[in-house]
């Protein structure tokens, strides 16, 4: 594996417009391009947009969701990693041959698709069937897995991905800044971006509090340090239809340390070289060699019926 030069984004996406989402799309993977970077990657849905479509219907989600990877706007993400030679990852809503539906994440170079992985977890829409299997690629002769969002608050999903090979996990979110019954959780004040340039520092407060950064400070270096990979959080910032993101895109090493992490308002990127040295030097690879499944297999391969709610999307208010 050669050292990795790699890059997570963050930017304010407009819903339903592919066309503006991948102009911005292209500028920043430009800008890393141009800065030595391997790969970028980009938010949940960061090509159509992401929380419009709880309000949207069976006919009006298919239109806006595409083949893969014969759609116009994969073969567009394709064209632009060929014209500025670096790989793409970034999220849109598929639909297959029979009209079925789902949440995607694609990874693309100069010769077309690499990978595609289905959320295993989707909730925005009830029209979207959930993915049943895990994704395992390489970039670079680095193994890589992709979980999207919720996929990552099943720990058991993380740690199937470690043991399917993947060092780096790619995980992609539309997350923080909404309700939940955790303690200090809310929605963030819309003016308050509005008044970004004159008041930023109320809103960094919000972003920076339970609300926001400090949530994913409780889970996410977590998932890293326990499973002695490489985390790449992919987060928007600004307004998503009418919920504001804070963010706080970053790169977590094996130790659980953030090495690269978005901190501006703006659209923007980070970068940062990652070394295959620390896999086998982070605690967490030890302590994968020292498990006892004979204790546990099957308490956790048990029958179980899956319940997923989310405390801030009310469908009958939608």
């Amino acid at each position: 594996m050669i050292n990795l030069k790699i890059s997570t984004a963050q930017f304010e996406n407009k819903s339903g417009d592919k066309e503006y989402n991948l102009s911005v799309i292209e500028r920043l993977a430009g800008e890393a391009a141009a800065k030595g970077s391997h790969v970028i990657a980009f938010h949940e849905c960061s090509i159509t947009g992401y929380t419009f479509a709880r309000k949207l219907n069976k006919e009006q989600l298919l239109d806006i969701a595409e083949l893969i990877p014969d759609g116009k706007n994969i073969q567009t993400l394709q064209q632009i990693a060929n014209k500025h030679n670096i790989i793409i990852l970034a999220g849109l809503f598929e639909k297959d041959e029979h009209d079925n539906l789902f949440k995607a994440y694609v990874c693309v170079d100069k010769n077309g698709l690499v990978a595609k992985y289905r959320k295993l977890h989707p909730f925005i829409n009830p029209n979207l069937l959930p993915g049943n299997e895990y994704c395992i690629f390489e970039i670079h002769g680095w193994k890589c897995g992709i979980l999207i969002c919720y996929d990552n608050n099943i720990i058991e999903n993380v740690r199937a991905t470690k043991l399917l090979g993947a060092d780096i996990i790619f995980m992609p979110h539309v997350t923080m800044c909404t309700p939940s019954s955790r303690p200090g959780a809310g929605f963030v004040d819309p003016k308050l971006w509005e008044n970004r340039v004159a008041d930023p520092t109320s809103l960094r407060l919000e972003f920076e509090g339970m609300k926001g950064r400090d949530w994913l400070m409780k889970w996410l270096p977590s998932r890293a340090y326990d499973n002695a990979a490489y985390v790449v959080f992919s987060n928007p910032i600004g307004m998503d239809d009418d919920q504001l993101k804070n963010g706080c895109s970053m790169i977590i090493d094996p130790f659980g340390d953030i090495i690269a992490e978005c901190r501006s308002f703006d659209d923007s990127f980070e970068t940062v070289v990652i070394t295959p040295e620390k896999l086998t030097q982070a605690g967490g690879s030890r302590y994968i060699k020292a498990r006892r499944p004979d204790l546990y297999k099957d308490i956790i391969g048990r029958d179980h019926l899956p319940e997923q709610k989310v405390v801030w999307l009310n469908r009958k208010n939608d």
